[in-house]
């Protein structure tokens, strides 16, 4: 799970079990947020989360889960530039040993993801 800026750099970012749900590490990842939005898809639609969101001044840009009976409205137009996130997954991902998970233990995983964003930010 990652935080990158609006330009698609990493900011920060979290190990979680294949198994877990996304929501579980973002308490963490938002403790220290400060900006304007917060861009996320509909896995990370949680009350707690917008009430966490609202209260640091972020505005929650998160399309609704179908199953809501009140729907919680989302800024469109701001919506579409979350393809910044998934450009740099994708970018993470041109590196094998993380496409893969080669790496045995969580610490040389991390290291790894940290020194392949310092490149990918420097190109």
């Amino acid at each position: 799970m990652a935080l990158t800026d609006a330009l698609g750099n990493l900011i920060d970012f979290r190990l979680l079990p294949g198994q877990a749900h996304d929501l579980r590490g973002t308490a963490a990842l938002i403790a220290r947020l400060s900006g304007g939005k917060l861009l996320a898809d509909r896995a990370f639609d949680a009350n707690w989360l917008r009430e966490a969101l609202a209260e640091a001044a972020t505005e929650a840009v998160i399309p609704p889960k179908s199953n809501r009976r009140f729907p919680a409205e989302f800024d469109r137009d701001t919506y579409k530039w979350r393809h910044l996130i998934e450009n740099f997954f994708g970018k993470l991902k041109e590196y094998r040993g993380i496409a893969t998970r080669c790496c045995k233990t969580d610490t040389s995983f991390t290291a790894f993801i940290a020194i392949a964003a310092t490149v990918i930010r420097l190109r």
